[in-house]
């Protein structure tokens, strides 16, 4: 804006030049000076006060918008809102293979205190300490009386402990909505679920998050809020799996074990039926880990994966089945198994008193020592090594369990000959009963190696051939035989041809060596032998059949019978019907009238 001069000087000069008054003209100038400014300012508050108009109309117009939104909207309960990041609660259910319910939510309400809007603390913390057991009242009156204004007093509720705490008429006892992982089932298969804790937690919700089994090995799959709605579908049939783990807990009662583990596999396609470890835990009230002692007291630990053991003369197949691959064997070839062997201070013998030269199946049937560690020196250290390493003996399986992470076999340090002698029986070389069954496996389906699965439903490639199928053929003759006339004759089951065997293996000792009159005793199984559909591998810790005038540890006597009845019950849950064995005819007697 450009300021017009009050006294502009050409005007005063003409006035000055007409006798006028200068001074008039300079007041007529400030006069319009004056009544422009009045008018901008005029024009400036006009404007505002239309701008406050629009803004209050809209303000209005938005108010009874929403009031109407309201009015015409279902009645809820206000929440109260929390700042941070909301914290994510949707966990998707676990069931088995028939879709039965292993694992799912339930909507349950935590209690927390409100110290300053407390009444009467004293009342308070007596009727929560009648309700809840294992609370103090001194202890809560003295945390409601202290300075700390927000204090947690359980995480999650049953509904009557909810009612009995809304009774109290406290109002500075509140409840928060959340969700908690509940198992059904209790205590079945809880070695492969695992368990949960609470992760990041508020008044209004918690996260739940996997500890251990399945719950934390698909923990991503589990917790992603797109697929909450979609199960998580395993290969774990519940019920064979109860009826597995009933077997077992009977069996380790009886033979008075310390522990037992079984794994029940399908032969073609490494998909796991059931696992159970024992001793076993309830996952909805899961015990903390043990902070001294061994790994193995823990009823957490879980044998079947974790578990790292020589498992004794069930090895020797794998001696027999590379020897027979090479060319060196056939099932009829005479082995010497005279003994004992001596290499250096060391000596190989059998348990017991045998023939000085047995056929290759009879080293199997009979289980002898000397005649296994013999075809080990055929095969040599290297070519050993190589055949149990593609067997997947000397890495970790990878099972989806979080545990079996941590249970790498341990393998000896120098693979000597000596070593290759003692590992052909199971001595020197510490594997899982996870391991074991997956081997089994690819010695009986047809020479094929499986990976072990819990996941349902997903396609799993065939893995590379590690024996021939006529090979494979053998050895489930051999392992036929073995329950027929050797030593696991116990574990014949009427109508399904059991094939395995066995093994007894001495117990490593925490402070080195091994322990006295103490065995890991195993039993390899299959079924039918002549067509294996199933592997079952059965593990005693420190067990012993004391029915007999002396007590007797072996295998034979401990693991074979439970393994007899684990088939006896699971196969009519399998669908598997009793059938007559390939090559036996039934009894017939001819009479003459």
């Amino acid at each position: 804006m450009t300021r017009v001069p009050l006294r502009p000087l050409a005007r005063i000069l003409e006035a000055r030049a007409k006798g006028e008054n200068p001074d008039l003209i300079e007041a007529e100038n400030l006069r319009q000076r004056h009544e422009e400014m009045a008018d901008r300012t005029r024009a400036r508050a006009e404007g505002r006060l239309l701008v406050i108009a629009v803004l209050f109309l809209c303000a209005f117009a938005a108010v009874g918008v929403r009031m109407g939104v309201i009015s015409a909207s279902e009645p809820v309960e206000p929440r109260a809102a929390t700042a941070g990041a909301p914290i994510a609660t949707a966990r998707a259910d676990i069931v088995d293979r028939q879709g039965r319910l292993l694992a799912t939510n339930l909507v349950t309400h935590s209690l927390y205190a409100q110290t300053r809007d407390m009444v009467d603390p004293a009342r308070a913390a007596r009727e929560l300490a009648m309700i809840f057991p294992d609370l103090d009242a001194q202890e809560l009156y003295a945390d409601f009386t202290s300075n700390r204004k927000f204090l947690w007093i359980r995480k999650t509720l049953s509904p009557e402990q909810q009612q009995a705490v809304f009774d109290i008429g406290e109002p500075g006892l509140l409840f928060g909505p959340r969700e908690m992982r509940l198992y059904p089932n209790g205590a079945v298969a809880a070695h492969v679920l695992g368990g949960t804790r609470f992760g990041d937690e508020g008044v209004n919700a918690a996260q739940v998050v996997g500890v251990a089994g399945v719950e934390m090995a698909f923990e991503e799959r589990l917790s992603d809020p797109g697929q909450s709605d979609a199960p998580l579908a395993l290969t774990i049939d519940l019920t064979v799996q109860a009826a597995v783990e009933r077997v077992l807990a009977g069996g380790m009662q009886i033979m008075n074990a310390q522990g037992a583990a079984a794994i029940l596999m399908d032969a073609q396609t490494g998909e796991i039926v059931a696992l159970a470890s024992l001793p076993d835990f309830d996952p909805n009230n899961r015990p903390s880990p043990l902070t001294k002692g061994q790994p193995a007291d823990s009823p957490l630990f879980n044998r079947a994966v974790q578990g790292v053991y020589e498992l004794g003369s069930t090895f020797k197949i794998f001696a027999a089945a590379q020897a027979l691959e090479l060319g060196l064997v056939n099932p009829n070839t005479l082995i010497d198994t005279k003994g004992p062997i001596h290499w250096g201070r060391f000596r190989i013998r059998d348990m017991h008193r045998m023939d000085p030269i047995m056929t290759m199946t009879d080293v199997i049937v009979e289980s002898s020592n000397v005649g296994t560690a013999r075809v080990a020196q055929m095969i040599g250290a290297d070519r050993q090594k190589a055949f149990l390493t593609r067997l997947g003996f000397t890495e970790t399986l990878p099972v989806e369990l979080v545990e079996a992470r941590r249970a790498k076999p341990l393998v000896p340090e120098r693979w000597s000959e000596l070593s290759a002698m003692t590992v052909s029986y199971g001595h020197g070389l510490s594997v899982s009963p996870l391991h074991l069954a997956s081997a089994y496996a690819a010695m009986v389906n047809g020479g094929i190696k499986v990976t072990p699965t819990l996941q349902r439903g997903t396609d799993v490639a065939p893995g590379p051939r590690v024996i021939s199928p006529e090979t494979s053929a053998i050895l489930r003759k051999m392992l036929r035989q073995v329950v027929v006339r050797g030593t696991a004759s116990y574990g014949e089951v009427a109508g399904y041809a059991v094939g395995g065997k066995t093994g007894s293996a001495d117990k490593p000792s925490a402070t080195g060596g091994y322990e006295d009159d103490s065995v890991i005793a195993t039993f390899a199984s299959i079924f039918p032998a002549h067509d294996p559909k199933y592997v079952l591998v059965v593990t005693l810790d420190d067990g012993v059949d004391t029915s007999g005038p002396e007590p007797r540890r072996t295998a034979g006597y401990t693991a074979v019978p439970i393994g007899a009845e684990m088939i006896r019950r699971v196969a009519p849950l399998l669908g598997l019907k009793p059938e007559i064995e390939p090559g036996s005819a039934p009894g017939v007697t001819l009479t003459s009238n």
